[in-house]
């Protein structure tokens, strides 16, 4: 069910990836946000909805994507207790570019230049829905989150906690 007017749209390969798949999904485009909940509120979902996905590099040539919701971050050793490695790091933008075929804040497992493996956090099968990045700024997928771990035959795990609170409303720091 996918609502972008192709004609106009541009398709990327993750949209032409998981319309290939069969899989039920909606593609939601939007300006492009500045932040997590800028985006969520241009999509109409909440934070907690939207999923963001990080490349981790494991060894050489072995990366994986971790999925973890906004408000969330993923904890390394949770991570490295799953993975049962030691050592594991983040790529940089082109690094990732060159493993995934996506600029950085575009990075989405569909439609990636190779299929490596994905993990997805625990919290995200608590949503009706959550909506993943469509592989463009502004390009969303939003689909059932058992939709999105059959598609991506991903590994469902307790991999992250919540992101420390921040305080946007008070310049000093200080609650009034």
């Amino acid at each position: 069910m996918d609502e972008s007017d192709a004609a106009t749209d541009p398709i990327t390969p993750a949209v032409a990836a998981v319309t290939a798949a069969g899989v039920p999904h909606r593609v939601v485009r939007t300006e492009r946000a500045s932040s997590a909940e800028e985006s969520a509120r241009f999509q109409g979902i909440e934070t907690r909805q939207l999923l963001r996905t990080i490349v981790v590099r494991r060894g050489d040539d072995d990366y994986l994507f971790v999925l973890v919701p906004a408000g969330r971050r993923f904890d390394w050793p949770k991570l490295r207790a799953l993975l049962e490695v030691r050592r594991m790091s983040l790529p940089d933008a082109d690094e990732a570019r060159a493993v995934t075929g996506y600029e950085r804040y575009t990075i989405t497992p569909f439609g990636s230049t190779r299929p490596w493996p994905v993990i997805a956090d625990e919290t995200i099968t608590n949503e009706p829905i959550v909506a993943i990045g469509g592989g463009g700024f502004g390009i969303n997928l939003h689909l059932a989150p058992a939709d999105l771990v059959r598609a991506l035959d991903a590994r469902v795990a307790d991999v992250s906690v919540p992101e420390p609170a921040h305080d946007h409303d008070h310049q000093d720091g200080h609650a009034s």
